[in-house]
């Protein structure tokens, strides 16, 4: 998912389509909180206006992370609209408020962005529907409770008004 200026002119005409399944594994060097990560498909289309070219992508894969809770290996699917724009020359005209990305070595490489966005739709927290795993359940100073146990637990201030309730029924 690399071209050359010269390439990218010479397609100008007949359209650019993109549909490919790329690597991203160098993510888990990125994030260590990524164990894994499947081949990811890239689909889309480019379109050319003057001097600018606007990829609008569709990325989608997998990615496996660690449950907050239990720290299983939770699998998490992703599907993201992404749209990337390139000034193919220095004299290219563009709004202001648009993010436009200048080229490297007079090529448009789209990996970088890929992997941008996959970091960026990545979740901060998800959850195993396991309860168990090798996360420990208790520490010094502290226990994992849940909501169950949480709502049959009673204040102890409150114990006789609990009591008053039970009598009144």
């Amino acid at each position: 998912m690399k071209w050359s200026v010269q390439q990218l002119q010479a397609l100008k005409h007949k359209g650019l389509h993109v549909d490919e399944s790329v690597d991203v594994s160098t993510l888990k060097e990125i994030d260590r909180e990524i164990r894994e990560v499947t081949p990811v498909h890239v689909v889309g289309d480019a379109s050319f206006a003057k001097d600018i070219i606007t990829f609008t992508l569709q990325i989608s894969g997998s990615m496996t992370l660690p449950c907050a809770r239990t720290l299983n290996d939770v699998e998490y699917p992703f599907s993201i609209q992404a749209m990337e724009t390139f000034q193919l020359s220095e004299w290219a005209t563009f709004d202001e408020d648009e993010e436009v990305h200048e080229l490297v070595d007079n090529t448009v490489d789209l990996m970088p962005y890929v992997r941008e966005q996959i970091l960026l739709d990545k979740p901060l927290r998800v959850y195993s529907d396991k309860t168990e795993g090798p996360a420990p359940e208790e520490g010094p100073g502290w226990t994992l409770t849940t909501e169950e146990a949480q709502k049959e637990k009673v204040d102890p201030r409150l114990q006789k008004l609990q009591e008053f309730f039970k009598n009144n029924e």
